[in-house]
């Protein structure tokens, strides 16, 4: 592993959430593709994109930056889980296993914010 941020484990599991929705969303209906699929999908991809973009920074503060930027992401696809339960396109145990999975996302990046300081 070349890149500092393969080693992070909050980066490893961010890739997992996007796996975890893309094959959750492929099961929403033709009608939601351009839109709630899209917006989920996009979402879960940031949170390890923007980890990884801030590991490479000049600075603390700078990945500081890029990690409210994933943690923002990760609280976003949350939001999507919602909608999605309320449009009855999930099941209660694919929720909760994506909820559980930002959960700890959500965690691990703040764990990760605080000892930039």
């Amino acid at each position: 592993m070349s890149f500092k941020f393969e080693k992070l484990i909050v980066w490893q599991k961010a890739v997992d959430l996007a796996a975890s929705v893309h094959e959750l969303t492929k099961g929403f209906p033709k009608e939601e593709l351009f839109i709630l699929s899209a917006q989920i999908r996009r979402a879960a991809d940031s949170v390890s994109l923007n980890i990884a973009e801030g590991s490479t920074g000049q600075s603390n503060a700078e990945f500081n930056k890029f990690l409210g930027y994933a943690l923002r992401s990760n609280v976003e696809v949350v939001g999507c889980l919602y909608l999605a339960q309320k449009r009855n396109l999930i099941e209660q145990p694919n929720f909760s296993k994506i909820y559980a999975q930002s959960e700890e996302i959500l965690v691990m990046i703040n764990g990760l914010k605080n000892s930039l300081k």
